[in-house]
């Protein structure tokens, strides 16, 4: 099977909430040979990671990140191709006074160049980025 999905940082990190949305779940069990993650992505809960004081919920989540997300979900990078559609993008959108943040551009830019659908709970924060497909788990 061939990658279709995007994940924001929201749908990866779903799992380690306290309570996690069974759906979203299903849908990450169901769709798992056809998710790919950004480095964007991937940057955002390491960051939140390297932050957190040495604790129980540290380690899980590192446990987390380096058995599952690491080891079964590809990692997409931020280039050239990806780099060029951003500026494209960011130039149109602040012609009409819009100023998205860097790095959902940088995500969006990642799944448009790779024709992937971006699977995010903010999807509203994409759907301004023309020609991006976009979807909700939730």
């Amino acid at each position: 099977m061939s990658l279709k999905y995007l994940l924001d940082t929201n749908v990866v990190s779903e799992p380690l909430r306290p309570k996690p949305q069974h759906g979203v779940i299903r849908k990450l069990s169901r769709h798992e040979v056809e998710i790919a993650i950004s480095s964007v992505v991937w940057q955002e809960p390491r960051f939140g990671a390297e932050r957190l004081p040495m604790s129980r919920r540290r380690d899980a989540i590192v446990q987390y990140l380096d058995e599952v997300v690491l080891a079964t979900i590809p990692i997409l990078d931020y280039d050239r191709a990806a780099a060029e559609w951003h500026a494209k993008e960011r130039a149109r959108l602040a012609a009409r006074g819009e100023t998205p943040p860097f790095g959902d551009g940088q995500i969006a830019a990642i799944a448009h160049v790779n024709e992937l659908v971006l699977v995010t709970f903010n999807d509203a924060d994409f759907r301004k980025f023309q020609g991006l497909r976009v979807v909700s788990w939730r």
